[in-house]
């Protein structure tokens, strides 16, 4: 059991790496703290009651406090981020324990173990704000979607931006190939097919193949075609806890899998060639894309068939316009192992992208 006090709203996840602060005096208790403590990575300081050094009380990015130290805490100084954590699920008074020391939550063990292991993993973190994250999907076989991925990961991290770039289409040939990168060392996307609950970001990111100052998920030359969905939901949490840009290059088919990649995304471009055919494809794209993504938008390629133009293209497909996508060669006809597109900043496809990420990271609040 977990609950939330009122009184007080529960605050964000830290900003920065921090020890969590344990204060009890029961032996089984402190136990099981310290296992959670360890599941989530986070080494804990431990007190029997309220530390000396008031400081301490104030900076933990979070307190736990047993529900045998309420009545020696409940003079400290209020401050958020504090757990009462306790065992008897039929004891009424822990609530009103809860508002005398000011706690955020109240937490009965065993049933509230996996939301602590989260929070206390949050803090080992040092979480901040999680990444912009953005799917590009092909409104028709070709339409260049995996290309402008590649260009819009390779524009934010060129920006300075920590920048993830996610292959969710085990059948694309893999944007490592695209990014001239297939034989970086590092972990692909059956490595993480057991994975479950939470996934370390930091440990993810640093698994990964590292091109051209951006991490990249993409898959191996074997026979995997499928991660489970619980394994994509894991795996992308953990890439959005980092912060920065998550670019996800998505296939056109919709399983279980891509719906949980869709989920997680804050928007998604629609790339539709400017041609009939085209365009009543994408319409069916947008149709099933639509009923999971709150924000799908048209980046429209030419060269135009007659009649057409990005403002029609958009109209029929009765979505915002989020730009003409420039005709590149490499858009067109991209080639592994050759400079990635958008690497040398200049160019329409690189300007395009810039000033994509310029309008979508204030529009998402700024800078992360």
């Amino acid at each position: 059991m977990t609950g939330t006090v009122t009184h007080d709203p529960p605050p964000g996840p830290a900003a920065r790496p921090g020890r969590p602060l344990i204060v009890t005096e029961d032996a089984a208790l402190l136990d099981d703290l310290l296992r959670l403590c360890a599941a989530a990575g986070a080494t804990p300081e431990v007190h029997h009651g309220v530390p000396e050094s008031d400081d301490r009380w104030a900076t933990a990015p979070l307190v736990l406090v047993g529900d045998d130290a309420a009545r020696r805490v409940r003079g400290a100084a209020r401050r958020p981020g504090v757990v009462l954590v306790g065992r008897d699920q039929d004891d009424s008074g822990v609530w009103k324990r809860a508002v005398q020391i000011g706690a955020d939550h109240v937490l009965m063990l065993p049933d509230g173990e996996p939301w602590l292991v989260d929070r206390i993993a949050d803090v080992a973190e040092g979480i901040g704000r999680p990444a912009l994250t953005v799917g590009v999907i092909g409104g028709r076989g070709g339409a260049g979607a995996s290309t402008l991925a590649c260009a819009l990961a390779v524009t934010s991290a060129r920006e300075g931006l920590r920048t993830l770039l996610v292959d969710a289409d085990p059948l694309g040939g893999g944007l490592d190939v695209l990014l001239g990168g297939e034989s970086t060392e590092g972990l692909r996307w059956p490595a993480f097919a057991a994975s479950r609950g939470r996934v370390g970001g930091g440990a993810l990111e640093e698994s990964l193949p590292e091109l051209h100052s951006l991490r990249v998920l993409s898959w191996d030359r074997g026979d995997c075609v499928a991660v489970p969905p619980p394994a994509v939901r894991a795996v992308l949490a953990a890439a959005r806890r980092r912060g920065g840009t998550v670019v996800v290059d998505l296939p056109r088919r919709l399983d279980d899998g891509v719906a949980e990649a869709l989920a997680q995304l804050d928007l998604a471009l629609l790339v539709v060639p400017a041609e009939l055919r085209a365009v009543a494809a994408a319409g069916r794209v947008a149709s099933a894309v639509g009923m999971v993504v709150r924000d799908l938008r048209v980046a429209v390629r030419g060269p135009y068939a007659p009649g057409l133009d990005d403002h029609e293209v958009a109209r029929l497909l009765s979505l915002p316009l989020a730009g003409e996508v420039p005709v590149e060669p490499a858009l067109l006809r991209p080639r592994g192992g050759a400079k990635p597109p958008g690497a040398t900043g200049r160019g329409p496809l690189a300007r395009f992208c810039a000033h994509f990420w310029e309008r979508a990271l204030v529009e998402a609040g700024g800078t992360r």
